[in-house]
């Protein structure tokens, strides 16, 4: 018998997330009850998806009765923590959980959790793939845009669960266990909805405090936050790094265990039980420092998990990249155009203004701010655009710390934005859309904004 079973279950938030949760808790017996501020013409593609179902719908406001009623709360990662029925929930006892929480305790297969700031998709899609190319079943889903519980009620079996989990996911849990916790970066992200970066750093720290003495966390050694995590957990401990071991020296060279970067001939090096292991760089086709970093997390992941070196190797020299992030479009009249939609942050978008060594930048940026301060910008924008176009809620704010160290035009739309680019643009140069902020103020997500760019470039 299903523990819910004739319980009452309030779902709340009816994106991807939650048609996941309606669909597992209505095959559990569960009596469903679904709630979102937006109206039911803004979520048909929810709806239809559930239109088997026997659900209730509150669409278009929350009522708090329903909210004090129930017997359990599941709240989709987008829906803040503290509005006004949640809170009053608590108040009453009333318990509050998550999809990837329900998931976690339904899992039978080993759970690979990865985090971060910047490089999480990156990092979970290059593991997917390297479990896929060794021939080992894998399901990849999380935060990526596939719910874990589609894969509970699938049915199908995985030799592991690859899961990218934001810091929204991990606000909730409290019984997920990983076999291998990844930390990719953490840097300033969602102050529109943390009150502070140590907040924002600590809902993260949440998938630490779940590994046990039985799991793995892989560390990125060159991130001053996340290398410190190493003495705050029972786990064995894993580390990538842009430097040699022993360069870095110490008890450290001794004891690493990991993967590191060597510049040449270009490779990544994996040290795992005491043997070293060598893979060329010569094919790989992702640009930038942080790639590689994305890149050994996965590699140290994949091995220590059991995938074959050709598999991994065989992933380093065909893996064309992640839609949406520094995303190749079409080259035009000479002129380059590359889609970033997902530089959703300041520091993704500085990572991918560092990307770029010589040729001059368009940049197009800006959208719905997330109360970050983008002066950090300035010595990058200084040095490599050739040209500033800003547009979004956040266009004004970003024009007044970054506007005066290149020529800068303010738009109302992205179809301005895209022909202002080309037509100031020459042979050579790069129009990159790297936006550093939210995509919510136009676009339901990064994907229709980039989708959306990559529409209009392509009708130049």
């Amino acid at each position: 018998m299903s523990k819910f079973k004739g319980k009452k279950v309030l779902v709340v938030g009816f994106g991807l997330s939650g048609v996941a949760v309606a669909k597992y808790m209505a095959r559990q017996g569960a009596k469903v009850t679904v709630t979102d501020l937006k109206q039911k013409s803004e979520l048909m593609e929810s709806v239809n998806a559930c239109a088997e179902l026997k659900l209730e719908y509150e669409l278009g406001r929350h009522n708090n009765k329903t909210f004090h009623s129930v017997d359990l709360i599941v709240v989709s990662p987008g829906v803040p923590l503290n509005i006004k029925p949640l809170e009053e929930a608590r108040e009453k006892n009333i318990p509050i959980t998550s999809e990837v929480e329900l998931a976690a305790q339904a899992l039978e297969e080993p759970l690979i959790a990865i985090t971060g700031t910047n490089g999480k998709t990156t990092t979970t899609t290059i593991l997917g793939e390297m479990f896929k190319a060794d021939e080992k079943p894998v399901y990849v889903g999380g935060n990526i845009g596939k719910p874990l519980l589609d894969h509970i009620g699938s049915g199908a079996t995985a030799q592991a669960v690859v899961a990218e989990l934001s810091s929204f996911q991990l606000d909730l849990t409290e019984r997920l266990v990983p076999a291998v916790a990844l930390f990719t970066n953490l840097e300033e992200d969602h102050l529109d909805r943390y009150p502070d970066m140590q907040a924002y750093v600590s809902s993260k720290k949440r998938l630490l405090k779940a590994c046990d003495k039985n799991s793995y966390v892989v560390l990125n050694y060159d991130d001053p936050i996340v290398s410190k995590f190493s003495e705050e957990t029972p786990a064995k401990v894993l580390w990538f790094t842009k430097r040699n071991p022993i360069e870095i020296g110490g008890d450290f060279a001794e004891r690493f265990s990991g993967c590191y970067y060597q510049a040449s001939p270009r490779a990544i090096v994996c040290r795992l039980n005491g043997k070293e292991e060598v893979y060329p760089l010569a094919q790989f086709r992702l640009f930038g420092e942080h790639n590689r970093e994305n890149l050994m997390g996965a590699i140290c992941t994949a091995r220590l998990m059991g995938v074959g070196q050709k598999a991994v190797q065989s992933v380093i020299d065909g893996f064309k990249g992640v839609p949406h992030r520094l995303e190749f479009v079409r080259k035009k009249d000479g002129v380059f155009i590359f889609n970033d939609s997902k530089a959703t942050n300041v520091m993704s978008l500085k990572r991918s203004l560092a990307s770029f060594v010589n040729n001059p930048i368009i940049l197009i940026a800006g959208g719905k701010d997330k109360n970050m301060e983008f002066a950090p910008l300035v010595d990058l924008v200084r040095t490599k655009c050739k040209i500033l176009i800003l547009l979004g809620e956040a266009k004004e704010k970003i024009n007044r710390a970054i506007g005066d160290h290149a020529e800068t035009y303010l738009v109302g739309t992205f179809e301005e934005a895209v022909l202002l680019a080309f037509q100031k643009s020459r042979s050579g140069d790069i129009i990159l859309l790297s936006p550093g902020c939210s995509s919510y103020d136009m676009f339901r997500n990064f994907e229709e904004r980039g989708d959306y760019f990559k529409k209009l470039v392509n009708q130049l």
